[in-house]
């Protein structure tokens, strides 16, 4: 199996690292972070251009590529700490619709999302939930000729920004039960629905939905009723592999720049380099952050597979090692600045950050371990 890049995704891959190393620094990211929006509407309008908003969706919605493509971009993204929603809603929200929209839905929402003119969050997660995805309390009932929302989503990526959300809601069976979960398009503007948002630890946006008897037509309807913990399972499974990708572009950020640090620090008048215990662990930083590009190209490999379990099992085999080493590499990188890594003018805080809140996106790495053994 041949598991180079093509010419184009090694195209794409330059592309992006270079315009994100050269135009979105540390200190614009600050001040994008800083401004009343949060985020910047001119990078936004040049990830359209760049076409990385359509990537993994329908040719014939204006995307392309698949998950190689989206992987790259996203790692590229991580190393630069871009605080923009693209895996809201280019990989949750804008999958979602892609794989279980009907054609009125994708055709209404995806050119726009992939021109970078909406924003489409995926609105699924529940404060008792404890990332299980069957988990969902929040009730859809049919009244008339539509539905009637009820219930609070929670850490909903990139919800103040949102144009629409995907949402998840019960229309059937207790709170727990596999069956019974329904998924529907609404659009943010829908009466009923308020958006509580919040700045999250690393700089971007994320909130909480709450819906107050919130009336949507029947053909907000998402795929098939009750049946939509599968397509949340494996657009979940998607972007935990592109998650894994941006932490895997922050893991070798760290390295090289702490690297970097060791051969100009000085202790008794000699670089910190040159002494064997930094270069071991500087060693074992890189020993991780290989591992990890392993375990994500493995679960890349995997994440499209025809077998759910399959496709499960290699995922949460990845976000569970790829999370344990993240950890350990941020947590080096940290130590071997010293004090002045914890500061907020350097990036090497705002990277721990960032991996920090990774290792808990979509489940821990013994949420992931306890769903590998179960699946096994």
């Amino acid at each position: 199996m041949n598991f180079e890049l093509s010419a184009e995704q090694k195209m794409l891959r330059d592309a992006a690292q270079k315009y994100l190393q050269t135009e979105y620094t540390f200190d614009a990211r600050n001040k994008t972070i800083a401004s009343d929006a949060g985020m910047s509407a001119a990078h936004w309008k040049q990830f359209a251009d760049m076409g990385w908003l359509g990537l993994g969706l329908p040719e014939a919605h204006g995307g392309f590529g698949g998950v190689v493509e989206l992987t790259q971009v996203a790692e590229a993204m991580g190393a630069a700490l871009v605080v923009e929603p693209y895996l809201a809603s280019t990989v949750l929200g804008a999958q979602a619709l892609a794989l279980a929209g009907t054609p009125a839905q994708q055709q209404a929402w995806l050119p726009a999302v992939a021109a970078g003119e909406r924003i489409l969050a995926l609105a699924y997660g529940e404060t008792d939930a404890r990332h299980e995805l069957r988990y969902v309390t929040a009730q859809a009932r049919a009244q008339g000729d539509g539905w009637a929302l009820s219930g609070r989503k929670t850490g909903v990526l990139g919800a103040p920004w949102a144009h629409g959300f995907v949402v998840a809601a019960r229309t059937s069976g207790a709170a727990d039960d596999a069956q019974g979960i329904s998924l529907f398009l609404l659009d943010a503007n829908t009466p009923a629905l308020k958006i509580a948002g919040y700045r999250t630890y690393h700089g971007s946006k994320a909130g909480d939905l709450v819906l107050d008897g919130v009336q949507v037509r029947r053909d907000a309807l998402v795929g098939a009723e009750g049946a939509g913990l599968a397509l949340l399972e494996q657009v979940i499974d998607l972007g935990t592999v592109v998650a894994c990708a941006d932490a895997l572009g922050g893991m070798t950020a760290l390295l090289r720049k702490t690297g970097e640090y060791v051969q100009t620090r000085k202790q008794f008048d000699v670089p910190i380099a040159s002494f064997q215990v930094i270069q071991h662990r500087i060693v074992d930083m890189f020993a991780a952050v290989e591992a990890s590009r392993s375990m994500l190209l493995m679960a890349a490999l995997h994440v499209d597979h025809a077998d759910a379990r399959t496709r499960a099992r290699m995922v949460s085999a990845a976000k569970s090692a790829i999370g344990e080493r993240a950890r350990y590499v941020a947590q080096q990188a940290v130590q071997l600045h010293g004090g002045v890594g914890m500061t907020e003018e350097l990036d090497i805080g705002h990277y721990f950050r960032r991996l920090t809140l990774f290792c808990n996106l979509f489940g821990s790495a013994d949420h992931h371990l306890q769903r590998f053994a179960a699946l096994g």
